[in-house]
């Protein structure tokens, strides 16, 4: 059980060719005009980047804890699944607590935030945790970038709070690329938060039909109170996403396996996209392991070791009382098929940022 404690224009040229997030060379322009605008009364918050909407942080009191969505490219296309909350022509609709971005885990002190939707049966609710957005601490745009920082509380299904979460967001913009920031600092209150190993978290997306993977055939998805889903077999002319890790595990053999990065590309309304989530070497359990689906579920989940690992790990991640700690993790969407140098260097930009 792991227990936490109370000549260089050229260089910067070739850097910024390489890496769309890095800082401008010299004087050039690079990063575009943000803009943050709070919306309380539509329980959201709207960001857009050249005056053009990106995503929007909204906590709807249809869905059991906040999220980013849509996302989208450069371009304006959009990269997440509409489902549940924008449902759209020949898309799937399997696991309906998979909307946007989110963060959230599926087992802590024995209940599951990660599955927890309005789908779930009376019998189960008290089994379900809820995260509860709490207020807007700070929003303001910028020249370069833009930023969010959130309360949130995590529940248990009497309605308990186990954890408080302060939630930062990043975003930029660049005339080919996207980012978003996510850094969560997450405390324990009067008891211990145990994150039992379980295969669900942590930071998860659900992407385009057209992102996904082409699976062999259809399957069926159990989650941690063996609750099945089916998921059907993928038709190869709609589909044409591959992930790909930082260990060069590609498509469905990156499922279970650590790394300091995966992406997800393919193409986007005929249009090249490659979707990259960076871990951050000084996350718990990193490199992280990768909760990757073909179906189009793209997770990081660096505590479920056990689940990852066939048994030969275990973590059961724990705060003490009133201890806590934080994750960070950088979401990149790039208007290319970026090559794995490319990604690399943007891991090692997100890395130094936030090194202090």
């Amino acid at each position: 059980m792991h227990k936490i404690p109370a000549g260089a224009v050229l260089a910067a040229v070739l850097a910024a060719m390489l890496c769309p997030n890095s800082p401008p060379a010299g004087g050039t322009t690079r990063w575009q005009k943000v803009d943050v605008a709070v919306n309380e009364a539509g329980r959201r918050v709207d960001v857009a980047i050249d005056g053009k909407p990106f995503t929007s942080y909204m906590w709807p009191a249809s869905l059991k804890k906040p999220v980013l969505y849509p996302l989208r490219r450069a371009d304006g296309a959009i990269v997440t699944r509409g489902f549940p909350l924008e449902p759209r022509a020949a898309e799937r609709v399997d696991h309906p607590h998979h909307a946007g971005l989110w963060f959230n885990y599926g087992n802590v002190n024995g209940f599951d935030f990660w599955n927890n939707s309005d789908a779930i049966k009376p019998e189960d609710r008290p089994k379900m945790g809820t995260v509860i957005h709490q207020s807007i601490v700070m929003a303001k745009g910028g020249a370069e970038r833009g930023e969010l920082e959130t309360k949130e509380i995590w529940q248990d299904g009497a309605g308990k709070t186990i954890l408080t979460q302060r939630t930062q967001y990043v975003f930029r913009g660049s005339s080919g690329s996207r980012s978003v920031d996510l850094i969560a600092t997450l405390e324990a209150g009067d008891e211990q938060a145990v994150f039992h190993d379980d295969k669900e978290g942590l930071l998860g997306m659900r992407v385009a039909r057209s992102l996904e993977g082409a699976a062999d055939q259809p399957q069926v998805f159990t989650d941690a109170s063996g609750r099945p889903t089916p998921v059907a077999k993928a038709n190869p002319a709609e589909v044409t996403g591959v992930y790909l890790t930082s260990e060069g595990k590609k498509g469905d053999a990156a499922w279970g396996t650590r790394g300091r990065w995966c992406t997800l590309a393919g193409s986007l309304d005929g249009a090249p996209v490659t979707i990259a989530i960076l871990d951050n070497p000084r996350n718990p359990g990193s490199p992280t392991y990768w909760h990757a689906r073909a179906y189009g579920l793209f997770a990081a989940n660096p505590l479920g070791a056990k689940v990852f690992s066939n048994g030969k790990e275990e973590m059961n991640f724990t705060l003490a009382p009133h201890a806590n700690v934080t994750f960070r993790y950088r979401v990149l969407i790039l208007s290319q098929a970026a090559t794995p140098q490319t990604v690399e260097t943007e891991y090692e930009a997100f890395a130094a940022e936030y090194r202090r």
